[in-house]
């Protein structure tokens, strides 16, 4: 059988890229060994906000009294919360499944590997193994949790973000191994619900990424929630052989040990890159990232790579907008786009953490800026200052905007609470169009919002406030 494109991997990158190949009219192939909608739509992003949600619902139940409310015997459901966030994503999966009805995409089911004549081999569930051609192959074929050699998961005592998921029942006690997105996510998750959670960071502050401002603040607001914080820290090795797993913890004034039912290793990603026939054809890689050019093309001719298993910070959104690219690149040598894409801006990539409070930045922080040798405007502007926060008992947190002092230009915003993951498009948009603070400040901003605080927040960077 012989296509125009084959896409392995059904991810955010995966999905998009065949879609927008039938699109270009391109006779398009997707083969997924799993489910469609990958990692993100069925077992990540999708199914941890649903979770979320309910967390963030039971805690308003838990301060109804602060909204004049009474609400009395409340209590979380576990196996429910569990059942409705896998429904959620079983329906956004049906949902891929649609689109690749309507765009009349293949869908190939099995794992697929490149053989030596550039072939992609499906082996069925079967273990029958059927060849497909195809001119152009991308391999999208995401990641997944990255192991400690000294914390191996078991699915069971010691889990990865699949098995955090979809607990039979939920722990009284969990620790948390690493403080990035997906921990920082689950840790809230389950203090929100009752579980006593304690956060073990290897570097000196949690969502290390972040800005330093960004780290701290959140600490503060989670230790308030009752989470245990502790950096500077490594579990050196866990004991899972009674009822409870005690874990030796190094920190910077010695060894203590921790009991719990259950440990989150949550220390980052492995990509799929294994097994799938890249030796083979002799296409490179480094550390665990196939190398491609800036259109997503690896050094051997017809094959691609897009999304987590490439450089850069592995996001849906990315996978999502490499995926364009490379198919559009890949149209354009066809004669079926008019043009080559513009390559992405990983200088201009957001990020969001659904803990609440929840957290969203994009460009540079304060300490990148200042390394880079700009003289920057900084301004900060707290949200128990906000008339939305204060109406939605959420005035925790800051908007906090980075500004190159002397051409203006809009280097970074860092935010903290109150629904400031839905408005950080602001900067990534005016950071796209060099929008410098000029122009900002010349922006209405609707009122009350969370997003005015961006124009607050320039204010004070150029020591104009108004609300402070």
């Amino acid at each position: 059988m012989a296509y125009d494109l084959i896409v392995v991997g059904s991810g955010p990158g995966g999905y998009v890229a065949a879609i927008r190949a039938s699109q270009l009219g391109l006779k398009t192939a997707i083969i997924e060994r799993e489910n469609l909608g990958g990692i993100c739509l069925n077992w990540g992003c999708i199914p941890t906000k649903a979770l979320l949600k309910t967390a963030s619902v039971y805690e308003n139940f838990s301060h109804a009294a602060d909204y004049g409310i009474t609400a009395t015997d409340f209590k979380p459901d576990f196996p429910a919360i569990i059942k409705r966030s896998r429904g959620v994503a079983d329906k956004m999966s049906k949902g891929v499944q649609f689109l690749m009805k309507k765009n009349k995409i293949d869908v190939i089911m099995g794992m697929g590997k490149l053989n030596a004549t550039k072939q992609v081999e499906v082996t069925g569930a079967d273990g029958k193994t059927t060849a497909y051609e195809a001119k152009h192959v991308i391999l999208a074929t995401g990641a997944r949790s990255r192991q400690l050699p000294n914390l191996p998961i078991d699915g069971k005592k010691i889990i990865g973000y699949r098995e955090a998921m979809v607990l039979p029942t939920q722990p009284k006690t969990m620790i948390v191994v690493g403080s990035g997105a997906i921990g920082i996510e689950f840790a809230y998750f389950y203090n929100s619900l009752g579980t006593k959670v304690t956060v073990v960071e290897f570097l000196p502050r949690i969502v290390p990424v972040e800005d330093e401002d960004i780290s701290k603040e959140l600490e503060k607001s989670l230790k308030k929630k009752g989470i245990e914080i502790m950096t500077n820290a490594s579990v050196e090795k866990a004991d899972t052989s009674g009822s409870t797993i005690k874990a030796i913890v190094k920190t910077a004034t010695g060894e203590i040990t921790l009991e719990a039912d259950v440990i989150l290793s949550a220390v980052g990603i492995a990509t799929n890159i294994e097994n799938i026939g890249l030796e083979g054809l002799g296409v490179k890689t480094d550390k665990g990232k196939v190398l491609t050019d800036k259109y997503y093309a690896t050094n051997v001719a017809g094959i691609y790579a897009i999304g987590d298993i490439t450089v850069g910070p592995a996001l849906a959104h990315v996978a999502m907008k490499s995926a364009h690219i490379c198919v559009e690149a890949i149209a354009f040598k066809e004669g079926k786009f008019k043009h080559m894409p513009e390559p992405l801006d990983y200088g201009n990539v957001p990020g969001c953490t659904y803990c609440i409070p929840e957290v969203a930045s994009v460009g540079l922080t304060e300490k990148q800026a200042k390394d880079a040798g700009y003289e920057i405007k900084v301004g900060k502007f707290p949200l128990s200052a906000s008339g939305k926060a204060s109406a939605a008992g959420a005035t925790e947190g800051f908007v906090k905007v980075i500004f190159d002092a002397k051409y203006g230009e809009w280097l970074g915003t860092h935010m903290i609470g109150y629904n400031v993951t839905e408005i950080i498009v602001e900067t990534v948009a005016a950071r796209k169009l060099e929008t410098t603070w000029h122009e900002m400040l010349d922006t209405i901003h609707p009122h009350p919002t969370i997003s005015e605080h961006v124009h607050d927040a320039i204010e004070v960077a150029l020591g104009e406030a108004i609300h402070l």
